[in-house]
């Protein structure tokens, strides 16, 4: 480890970017991947209700990812400034409370989830055709979500902590697994949606024990200690202020979604619910790829702002936007010169394809400002200022994206709901732009906090 803040302090900016991003974005974007794929596969061996209660049950997937990122990204925010101030014995206290919180919190929102499911569902915009598939993925990832919890918390922790490597080689494994299960399950033993959500709660479950094996090695920078497995409430609420930035913009997802889809079925139907949720699947992936940026640029920001060394971690910053630009480029190219090819993959319904390439084409015109804005409100996260980070999430989600999308599609019908995300990724990136250009010209970032 002495070697891994060795390099976190001295080395050169740019190969130590890679070394901690390249991970990351492989582990994010497999992961975005698999879910891609699992939308295929729903999608041409179940048909077009299915796809379109997979996307009802977005809502719940959010709220669920929210409250595991409101410990995950806190607990590893916190794990690199700790380790950055040479304090390892809190390092390890904020791992093992991680752990009991991750816990705790799940199985309560299971608990909650399952006890008014058929309700919840139907308020998210669910009818008669989508409800029983909903109902049927849900069940199963609910009951699997302690796993889930524990798995990306821990893992987003192994990476903080100076293991990129290895929380990529634990993603990866989860990948692998669902690629294998959830073929077999949907098409060789007919279990349908009911066959992938299972293939995804098995998966994260292999996922799971790999990270909690590495927690438990003796040899790992941190690992748990018995004498610190009881909560400390100081650190959960060190943990939550900061992980309140992802943890809106989860909660701002799911709030999105649920208007997204109930003004897709008054205006558009459950074939256009069905294309939302193949267009959420593909800003999903450029997302993933961008937090996986994000992921790499965090450890060398929360060190080094930690450690004193400011430039260093302003240049990170700097060095992750381009990045993150250039990667929306090349994303927003392939979605504009081949929506048709996209959509097609994922059905072979003529009219869900035909809607699917405009709704692509829409959503997706202004992802070029998308990588500014979320490593932006990321870089104030990893350097504690979590209402300056919990203001940008705030922003495109709720004070732009769900005006427009109240106001544009009763006069524009369907069209008006398409348009609503490139106005509000407009609108966010000069509010983000802006609040930056002030931080820096009235030398915050010079007050140490």
């Amino acid at each position: 480890m002495d070697d891994r803040t060795q390099q976190l302090e001295n080395g050169r900016i740019g190969p130590l970017l890679l070394t901690f991003a390249l991970p990351a974005i492989i582990a994010t974007a497999a992961t975005s991947c698999y879910n891609i794929i699992d939308r295929m596969f729903i999608g041409n061996g179940v048909g077009t209700n299915a796809l379109a209660g997979l996307g009802i049950t977005l809502p719940v997937m959010n709220l669920s990812t929210a409250l595991g990122t409101l410990v995950g990204a806190g607990a590893a925010a916190l794990v690199s400034l700790r380790i950055g101030e040479r304090r390892r014995e809190e390092a390890t206290r904020i791992l093992c409370n991680a752990l009991l919180l991750n816990i705790i919190i799940s199985i309560a929102f299971t608990i909650l989830m399952l006890a008014f499911l058929d309700p919840i569902l139907l308020l998210f915009g669910a009818d008669r055709d989508t409800l029983p598939y909903a109902r049927e993925f849900l069940r199963i990832i609910l009951i699997g979500n302690v796993v889930t919890h524990i798995f990306f918390g821990l893992n987003s922790v192994m990476r903080a902590s100076g293991y990129p490597i290895k929380a990529m080689i634990s993603v990866l494994i989860t990948v692998f697994c669902n690629l294998i299960l959830a073929p077999l399950f949907i098409f060789a033993f007919h279990w349908g949606i009911r066959g992938a959500a299972l293939a995804t709660v098995l998966s994260q479950l292999v996922g799971a024990c790999w990270v909690i094996a590495h927690f438990c090695r003796k040899r790992s920078y941190i690992h748990f200690e018995k004498q610190e497995m009881r909560l400390h409430l100081r650190l959960a609420g060190e943990m939550f202020a900061i992980g309140l930035a992802p943890f809106f913009i989860h909660v701002c997802a799911s709030v999105v979604t649920i208007l997204m889809n109930w003004q897709l079925k008054t205006h558009g139907g459950t074939p256009a619910i069905a294309s939302y949720g193949i267009v959420a699947a593909i800003n999903s992936l450029v997302i993933s790829m961008i937090l996986g940026l994000t992921h790499g640029m965090q450890p060398i920001v929360g060190f080094n702002y930690g450690a004193g060394h400011r430039d260093r971690a302003l240049q990170t910053y700097r060095l992750t936007v381009l990045c993150a630009t250039i990667l929306c480029a090349l994303c927003f190219a392939a979605v504009e010169l081949a929506p048709t090819d996209i959509a097609s993959a994922f059905t072979d319904d003529p009219v869900l394809t035909a809607g699917t390439t405009v709704a692509l084409r829409l959503c997706c015109a202004m992802m070029l400002t998308l990588g500014f804005q979320v490593v932006t409100s990321n870089f104030f996260q990893s350097i504690g200022k979590a209402r300056i980070a919990i203001f940008l999430s705030l922003s495109r989600q709720i004070i732009f994206l769900l005006p427009f999308l109240w106001l544009l599609p009763p006069a524009f019908g369907v069209m008006g709901a398409w348009y609503a995300t490139p106005a509000a990724d407009l609108c966010a990136c000069a509010v983000t732009a802006v609040i930056l250009f002030v931080f820096m010209r009235k030398r915050y970032w010079k007050t140490v906090n």
